[in-house]
């Protein structure tokens, strides 16, 4: 895929709503970009001054918080001080891609035209006047953050070769989201983490856990929230939480099918926690009272829902809208 330097065609703004989830500090602050932005410019037009004269810096700072789709799409028809701001790696620290991209070996002809974050993709192809791939996308914004980037959240349908250029080019990275639909790159991952030496928050797919926490544990230091829903907890996995990441803070676990014994061994182990879903789980029942006493101590645990045998024969008696992490921005 060609991306040009030079943006010549013109395409009608778009409208995107973002919301706004109780998630932890670090994540919120270029989520209040849009508020700040918009009071921001109409202070500025009421004083009659010109989008051009805006101080550079502070033009960056509020423009790399206005997210992917507005930077590529929107920002650098404005003015050409705009489109020259857009390009400054600052702007490209927090990579928030798509839910999904086509993937690199898919025909156009079985392309779901009613995939989420739709919308974005035909804008970016209608711009660029491309047929977008996972890895071509990535790589093209990636080079974007010149190394900056601290967040990312992968797009669905990423390849191990997109996998592996965010991991040598993405040093710095604090915050990594694998996606929806990245069952592939859930199983290589291990492969990759020795790369982020500064990684505090990590989001994986359903994936086993007994295999990539040692290595977290190994080169992650500042690790302290993990999301890993909808994964088999047994004695295993929950002895390699609390041997190599007794420091969590943060862990979200919702869906999962738990060992009781696994729980208690999480529970008693992890003693830095201050927040644990296990919402909607199997293997115990939410009004456990051996497991509502040892999890007495965190302010923010959520067990609802959670029984001991799920009854399969009723595949809807999960309710996944009531399924809202507090960084569910990642989902």
């Amino acid at each position: 895929m060609y991306l040009p330097v030079s943006l010549k065609s013109k395409h009608p703004s778009g409208t995107k709503t973002f919301g706004l989830p109780d998630i932890h500090p670090i994540f919120l602050q270029f989520f209040l970009a849009a508020s700040v932005s918009i009071s921001f410019s109409i202070c500025w037009q009421m004083e009659g001054r010109k989008w051009e004269d805006i101080n550079k810096d502070i033009l960056v700072n509020v423009l790399g918080r206005v997210g992917m789709e507005s930077l590529l799409l929107d920002v650098p028809f404005v003015c050409k001080s705009w489109y020259k701001a857009s390009r400054e790696p600052q702007c490209w620290e927090h990579l928030i891609f798509p839910t999904f991209i086509k993937p690199d070996d898919i025909d156009d002809l079985w392309w779901e035209p009613e995939i989420p974050d739709r919308g974005f993709i035909d804008r970016l192809e209608m711009t660029y006047q491309e047929n977008l791939s996972a890895t071509a996308f990535v790589k093209f914004i990636v080079n974007r953050s010149c190394g900056n980037a601290t967040i990312i959240k992968l797009p669905g349908g990423c390849t191990e070769e997109a996998l592996e250029y965010v991991a040598n080019e993405c040093p710095r990275l604090k915050g990594l989201a694998v996606g929806s639909y990245n069952e592939f790159i859930n199983g290589i991952i291990v492969k990759f983490i020795s790369k982020w030496k500064y990684l505090e928050m990590l989001k994986l797919g359903k994936y086993d856990l007994k295999e990539i926490i040692p290595q977290i544990g190994l080169h992650c230091n500042n690790l302290i929230w993990l999301s890993a829903p909808y994964t088999y907890i047994g004695k295993d996995e929950a002895s390699a939480l609390v041997s190599s990441l007794s420091k969590l803070k943060y862990l979200d676990l919702h869906g999962g099918d738990f060992e009781k014994e696994a729980l208690v061994m999480i529970l008693q182990g992890c003693k830095q926690l201050v927040h644990l879903d296990i919402r909607q789980s199997f293997g115990f029942d939410d009004d456990d009272a051996e497991i509502l006493e040892l999890a007495s101590h965190i302010p923010a645990f959520k067990c609802e829902g959670s029984i001991i045998t799920p009854d399969w024969l009723d595949d809807d008696h999960i309710d996944h809208d009531d399924l809202v992490y507090d960084s569910s921005y990642f989902d």
